[in-house]
């Protein structure tokens, strides 16, 4: 969570709107390792509609034998990425400068009002990321 949090945060400049942990039968709701978690929602408080990302972390987090991790190359079917209008270039660069190891992958695609600079980080869970130009 920490490491996510500090991507999410640090890197993608979310502000966390809210930090708790929560007792409840998490098992029958989500699968969990137990009955508490900590959720930490993040998002834009000047945009409370452009959504959140909720962060989740469960005080009994066990390792757990979900089969074969994806690769950076291969999508998985289901949930597939998170999208952010983004000032690329700024992003990138707050992402560096909080510790992201990889190298995004940068394209630039024909838009309505000219090209678009889109790039794609993963989290520190793996999850994709892609960055759309705004003003691009």
């Amino acid at each position: 969570l920490d490491a996510s949090l500090h991507f999410y945060r640090d890197g993608l400049g979310l502000q966390v709107l809210m930090d708790h942990e929560f007792a409840g039968d998490w098992r029958i709701l989500f699968d969990a390792p137990g009955d508490r978690l900590r959720s930490v929602f993040l998002g834009d408080p000047d945009s409370p509609d452009a959504g959140i990302v909720e962060l989740v972390a469960f005080a009994e987090d066990v390792a757990r034998d979900g089969g074969a991790a994806a690769t950076a190359a291969s999508p998985r079917p289901g949930f597939f990425l998170l999208s952010f209008f983004v000032d690329v270039d700024a992003t990138l660069e707050r992402l560096a400068a909080a510790g992201l190891d990889q190298p995004p992958r940068r394209i630039r695609v024909p838009g309505p009002g000219g090209d678009v600079e889109m790039a794609t980080v993963r989290d520190p869970d793996g999850v994709l990321v892609e960055l759309v130009g705004i003003g691009s």
